[in-house]
């Protein structure tokens, strides 16, 4: 086996090994766009094989799919049509002022922002792409869940599926990088077919629930949810009807906010963001007005 990460390389595999033939991620961001009432618009940063913005599209929204590997892209394409698909990075991306109502970003790929300047960098771009009151919904693991909590990181987990013929095994091993603040993993891939083990390594930031509300309102967002469940990923899962919890100590965050129509740029002990800031703060500074979302039924 060869690749710098055998499931995302192969998006058959990944969606083999990921089956939702439910579209439950997709029935549940669906939910909370009308729920709170978004055009549209929407932006699905991280898209990777499509199979949410093209459940979006299907329900009649305009969809850009936007995601940093080309492999995902092209899989997107042509099994998943419908929405627009474009390459960007999530630490920064730029499609226009006020060009979506909407940005989701799902299955933890807002934890890829390890670092507080990649976050701040990836908030900034939300905030430039939203028109005044669009919704940013993302669904993620909630670092708070490893305080105290060794559950998941005790002894490796062994999973199997087959594929064309061939059965894979995964060996997952996760650990806390406490300095970094980073959920790391260890995937150890093995095949029946006599191919070498695949050994891969990924990690994800640890976001505490305070913490991201506090980022957030640095943005300008109001954060309308908050809570672990019920989500797509939980269990058991969110069914139709089912609204959001008020807890945050399950090991999954669902998150709704709301971009501010008026609002000054501060610093985190209340500054207002003029000298010494980041350029992406300062951008928001001089932003121009922006219209609000068009009409949606």
């Amino acid at each position: 086996m060869t690749g710098r990460n055998l499931l995302t390389d192969q998006p058959a595999l990944y969606e083999a090994r990921f089956p939702d033939v439910e579209r439950l991620a997709g029935r549940w961001a669906e939910d909370c766009l009308r729920r709170h009432g978004a055009g549209p618009r929407v932006l699905d940063m991280g898209c990777g094989t499509g199979r949410d913005a093209a459940h979006l599209s299907a329900a009649g929204r305009t969809v850009t799919g936007a995601d940093r590997s080309e492999t995902m892209l092209a899989h997107a394409r042509s099994h998943h049509p419908g929405p627009t698909y474009l390459q960007a990075d999530l630490h920064g991306f730029d499609f226009g002022r006020a060009a979506h109502d909407a940005v989701l970003c799902l299955d933890s790929a807002l934890l890829y922002c390890h670092t507080n300047a990649q976050l701040d960098g990836f908030l900034a771009s939300c905030r430039r792409t939203l028109t005044w009151g669009g919704l940013l919904v993302a669904e993620l693991r909630n670092g708070a869940y490893f305080l105290g909590r060794t559950d998941l990181l005790d002894r490796p987990v062994e999973t199997a599926f087959a594929w064309e013929g061939t059965e894979y095994r995964s060996t997952t091993t996760l650990s806390v990088d406490r300095t970094a603040q980073l959920l790391r993993r260890t995937r150890v891939w093995t095949t029946d077919d006599g191919a070498r083990p695949a050994t891969q390594h990924s990690a994800w930031r640890l976001l505490f629930p305070q913490e991201l509300r506090h980022f957030l309102t640095a943005h300008g967002f109001d954060v309308l949810e908050l809570h672990d469940g019920p989500g797509p990923r939980t269990e058991p899962p969110w069914r139709e009807g089912q609204l959001p919890g008020t807890s945050a100590d399950a090991d999954r965050l669902h998150l709704v906010a709301r971009l501010r129509t008026a609002w000054t740029p501060q610093r985190s002990r209340g500054q207002t963001c003029t000298t010494n800031v980041s350029p992406a703060c300062a951008d928001a500074a001089s932003s121009p007005p922006r219209p609000g979302p068009p009409p949606w039924p």
